[in-house]
């Protein structure tokens, strides 16, 4: 089919148009939407809001070096999270390190975009995982092109912080509850995450929930207990603060020794 120049530039002021109206339902600052928020972004946006996933835009919840966290509304009035994965700043390299030797996923080409995606679609498998063997986690909605939407966790006024910014009543249980989930992650959904600290949990009504979970890789990953090791370091490290005493070395050999 062929098309006339007038008919082309009424095209491209039609999608400009649209362009315009999605970047009024964005209700953030203009440095963020032009960041974040490139034509095809916009136009993925504009197609979950087309799906009735997402009404609007409310504000920011967390600014990363790959990825903004918003807190948005849905049609029905219903507060979500919509995670927007930066395609000019996001880490190429260490994503192909992730999904590399993950056989849930097909060998990522050479084009970023598409990388970018398939680490959006790691990320809510990942979730759906956590959700089926009732891991505390926001729980995943929709994924689409670079763009994450699930559960907002937090009141109407403040989203949930981070457990590394609250004073926990009994750190000892927190321990264990973490501990617990990594068990519970390894043995019934044969999973890690691979990044877990005091960076990646939420807490919520008096209880850690699992965030940032695109990195997470199944057992079969050549990587997994390396992985394993890391998580179980970094949360010993965090509660030692505290005064937790946990063996590290033993939690692993423990951990391991369930799934040999």
């Amino acid at each position: 089919m062929c098309f006339s120049m007038e008919i082309k530039e009424k095209i491209v002021e039609k999608i400009d148009r649209e362009l315009q109206e999605l970047k009024n339902r964005i209700g953030i600052d203009r440095k963020t939407l032009d960041e974040v928020f490139d034509r095809p972004t916009l136009l993925a946006f504009g197609k979950l809001i087309s799906d009735r996933i997402i009404e609007y835009v409310d504000f920011p919840i967390s600014t990363g070096k790959e990825a903004n966290v918003f807190r948005a509304v849905t049609p029905d009035g219903k507060l979500i999270a919509v995670k927007v994965y930066r395609i000019a700043t996001s880490n190429f390299k260490r994503m192909i390190y992730y999904i590399r030797g993950d056989p849930r996923f097909a060998p990522v080409g050479r084009s970023k975009r598409e990388v970018i995606y398939q680490w959006v679609r790691k990320e809510m498998k990942n979730l759906e995982r956590l959700a089926k063997i009732n891991v505390p986690a926001p729980k995943p909605i929709k994924s689409f092109q670079n763009i994450l939407v699930m559960q907002y966790l937090g009141s109407k006024s403040t989203p949930a912080p981070l457990i590394k910014d609250v004073e926990l009543e009994d750190p000892e249980e927190t321990c264990e509850q973490i501990i617990g989930y990594i068990r519970k992650m390894l043995l019934q959904a044969k999973l890690v995450h691979s990044d877990l600290s005091e960076y990646n949990i939420l807490y919520y009504r008096k209880k850690p929930y699992l965030i940032d979970l695109a990195q997470g890789v199944i057992l079969d990953h050549p990587m997994a207990l390396d992985f394993l090791r890391r998580d179980v370091t970094n949360i010993v490290r965090f509660f030692r603060k505290y005064g937790v005493n946990r063996d590290e070395k033993r939690i692993y050999d423990e951990l391991v020794g369930m799934i040999s």
